[in-house]
């Protein structure tokens, strides 16, 4: 089983290339240690929600902007062993030093999750949707049943990847965390979920023939869809095996 850790990062407009550079040297290092991929991505199609969104998610100061990234491994016993390697690695602790870093850490989301749907024809991607969805434990199986029905419109429209991943290793942070995030009740677990496309174009194409068409009325939310974040990123990082 697969197993995710995904990122959100509020960045500073005026270091997103300081920003780029410190994520091409520390994916290097992530694969280098097995890691199976390392993606960075940008906002593009991202607004402020009334009561949730990613802008509000990390406490968007004026001039900066989001980031949504991931990176993928085998298992969570393989993250687990890679994360060791890197957080023990010299060169990443030099990268990372507070007066260095292109962003503000302690307002950084962080999490480890693992996939229920992963969908993919392997192609390289030209643009993300990223969403944070918070769903009752409960509901953990209504969730999956719709979401592989989703994934199945979007790969029909135009999507080359759809990944669901299911709240594994998510923690509480002092400033911001996902549950924040969200706005999660105790009963809710945290689902990190993104869909690639070949450009925008064909996304936007795509989400039109997608909410007009009728197989997209049919589902029963098994979720609060008015806590649900989403918005568009342009890649700006791309490492995979």
């Amino acid at each position: 089983m697969a197993y995710v850790d995904g990122f959100i990062v509020a960045v500073p407009k005026k270091n997103l290339d300081a920003y780029s550079r410190l994520a091409r040297k520390a994916g290097k290092i992530w694969r280098e240690y097995g890691a199976l991929d390392y993606h960075e991505c940008v906002a593009d199609d991202v607004k402020v929600g009334k009561l949730t969104s990613f802008p509000r998610a990390v406490k968007l100061k004026p001039g900066e902007t989001v980031v949504f990234s991931w990176i993928t491994y085998k298992s969570r016993k393989h993250r687990d062993a890679v994360m060791k390697k890197v957080m023990s690695d010299k060169r990443l602790a030099d990268m990372m030093s507070p007066k260095d870093m292109p962003f503000d850490g302690k307002r950084m989301i962080f999490g480890g999750f693992t996939p229920m749907i992963d969908e993919r024809n392997g192609s390289k991607t030209g643009y993300v949707d990223g969403c944070l969805v918070p769903v009752p434990a409960g509901n953990k199986e209504a969730y999956r049943e719709l979401a592989a029905k989703t994934a199945a419109l979007f790969k029909e429209y135009g999507a080359t990847r759809v990944v669901e991943a299911w709240g594994d290793d998510v923690p509480d942070g002092k400033v911001t965390d996902y549950k924040g995030a969200v706005k999660a009740t105790p009963d809710e677990k945290i689902v990190y979920s993104w869909v690639e496309w070949p450009s925008k174009q064909v996304r936007d194409e795509g989400w039109k023939k997608m909410m007009e068409d009728a197989r997209m009325k049919d589902h029963q939310m098994p979720f609060d869809g008015k806590r649900m974040i989403y918005g568009g990123f342009s890649p700006i990082l791309d490492v995979r095996g």
